[in-house]
C-alpha cells in the first residue's frame, strides 16, 4: 500500500492533472496560482516528485533541452486515482494560515501601541497589492476552463477585500481611540 499523500504530493498531482510539467514548471505554476493559499518550495517539490515516481503515481521522462538536463513528469493512472480519491475524501481539510502581520498583531500588546496602527497599515497595503495581482488575473481566468481555478481566484479576491476592509475599519478605530 502506498504512503498517504503529503500536502506537497497533492499539489504536484493536481498540477500534473493539468498537463505534463517539469519540477521547475510546477514551481513556477504554483508561484503564479496556488501560492496565495498553498505554497510549495523547490526543496519540497523535487524530493516529492522522486517519492511519487517511486510509488508509481507519476512518471518522469528525460527530455534534455538546449543542453540542459530536464525531466518532464506526467500523472500515471494510479496517480490520477490517488488524486481523485483525495478530491473525493470526506476528511476535514487542513486550513493553515501563516501571516506575519497577524502574528505581529497578536503580540502587539508588548510594544508601543502606535506600532499596532503601523502594522495594520502594512497588512492593508500588502493585501491591497495582493488584491491587485489577483484582479489582474481575473479577465484571463474567467475566459478559460477549467472553472476550479477561476472559482478559487474569486474566493481569493473576496478574502483580500474582506481583510482590507477590516484593516481600514480597525486602523480608523484605533486612530480615533488615541
Amino acid at each position: 500500500m502506498a504512503a498517504p499523500l503529503t500536502a506537497t504530493g497533492r499539489v504536484i498531482l493536481g498540477m500534473l492533472s493539468l498537463g505534463s510539467q517539469t519540477g521547475y514548471e510546477i514551481k513556477n505554476f504554483v508561484d503564479k496560482t496556488t501560492r496565495h493559499f498553498w505554497a510549495a518550495s523547490y526543496g519540497q517539490i523535487y524530493p516529492e516528485l522522486r517519492r511519487l515516481e517511486e510509488e508509481g503515481l507519476v512518471r518522469g521522462r528525460f527530455e534534455p533541452t538546449g543542453g540542459r538536463a530536464r525531466t518532464v513528469f506526467e500523472l500515471t493512472d494510479a496517480g490520477r486515482e490517488a488524486l481523485l480519491a483525495w478530491l473525493g475524501s470526506d476528511t476535514e481539510p487542513v486550513n493553515e494560515l501563516r501571516d506575519e502581520g497577524m502574528l505581529k498583531l497578536f503580540f502587539s500588546d508588548t510594544g508601543d501601541p502606535r506600532l499596532r496602527i503601523d502594522n495594520i497599515r502594512a497588512m492593508r497595503e500588502l493585501h491591497e497589492r495582493t488584491l491587485a495581482q489577483l484582479r489582474a488575473l481575473e479577465p484571463h481566468a474567467s475566459q478559460v476552463p477549467p472553472k476550479g481555478p477561476y472559482l478559487t481566484l474569486q474566493l481569493g479576491i473576496r478574502m483580500q477585500e474582506c481583510v482590507i476592509d477590516w484593516c481600514r475599519a480597525t486602523e480608523q478605530a484605533l486612530k480615533e481611540a488615541q
